[in-house]
């Protein structure tokens, strides 16, 4: 893994009144940042449509915008030629809109079926949504196999590599591992949902898919989009250190995805899909 440090304005400074029981102190506080994207796409001789605007975490925000872009069905990765930020004349932050070029037309009329009001960090939403999540999301293979020990250990894994988190405790991350527990990549963002389109953004760029043999880890609960965007890119195993919703669940099981939940300690909770997680030796076939 060759990730760095957080990007400029990840984490920002505030002033703060901190009170420690009977002690009160002046100080500054490290913050994460939060900050609107405009996120658009355009093909060949094409003015860019304008598809969402999403509050996020500064950095990554070519990633970003492929990885949202991508995890909502809208482009398959391969025509992504590269993403334009924008103009330094007309923008005082030219990091907070992203126009991604494609080496084909952009269908206009997709965004406008998905409803991408003003804000879209939580992507799809509803039960409506299912179909067309299984239309845009290819079947996942069998895929890969996962040792008890290997998933036991991927909540350690992704706490040492929060280098925002340690810095200001705000910001959900999402990581992708290989099926031994190497650390792929891992990105955070103050939505869950785009700390997860920032990693499938990196693995586009990076012409690094498909994903049918990574491990998505995510902090914090697991949503319906997560499962969404996880099925939509092709992971085919999601493990949260906290507990899914119902609908995650169902969306999970219809979409062949593997999910894990409540994965503390020693243990954790299968939801849907347990064939690709090795539980022979607690069966006693091992």
């Amino acid at each position: 893994m060759t990730d760095t440090a957080p990007p400029t304005r990840h984490v920002t400074t505030a002033r703060i009144v901190a009170v420690r029981g009977t002690e009160l102190e002046y100080r500054a506080d490290r913050v994460v940042g939060e900050e609107p994207l405009e996120i658009r796409a355009a093909g060949p001789g094409q003015e860019p449509v304008a598809v969402a605007i999403t509050m996020r975490t500064p950095g990554n925000e070519d990633e970003l915008a492929v990885g949202f872009l991508r995890t909502e069905g809208l482009i398959e990765g391969p025509e992504v030629i590269r993403v334009q930020m924008g103009n330094p004349a007309e923008m005082n932050q030219p990091d907070d809109r992203a126009t991604v070029r494609l080496s084909r037309p952009f269908d206009a009329s997709l965004v406008a079926e998905r409803h991408f009001a003003a804000t879209a960090s939580c992507g799809i939403c509803g039960k409506a949504s299912l179909d067309e999540v299984a239309i845009k999301s290819a079947p996942l293979a069998a895929g890969p196999v996962v040792p008890r020990a290997v998933v036991l250990a991927l909540p350690d894994l992704l706490r040492a590599a929060q280098r925002a988190f340690d810095e200001t405790g705000g910001v959900h991350a999402a990581g992708l591992f290989s099926p031994s527990g190497e650390l792929i990549a891992i990105r955070e963002d103050v939505g869950r949902h785009n700390a997860l389109d920032k990693l499938v953004g990196s693995q586009v760029l990076a012409k690094a898919m498909p994903l049918g043999q990574r491990i998505l880890m995510v902090s914090g609960r697991v949503s319906f989009e997560i499962v969404q965007k996880a099925a939509v890119a092709g992971i085919p195993i999601v493990c949260a250190v906290s507990a899914p919703s119902d609908l995650a669940i169902e969306a999970a099981d219809r979409l062949g995805v593997t999910l894990v939940g409540f994965l503390r300690g020693d243990g954790f909770n299968v939801y849907a899909h347990d064939e690709r997680i090795d539980l022979r030796d607690l069966l006693g076939l091992g």
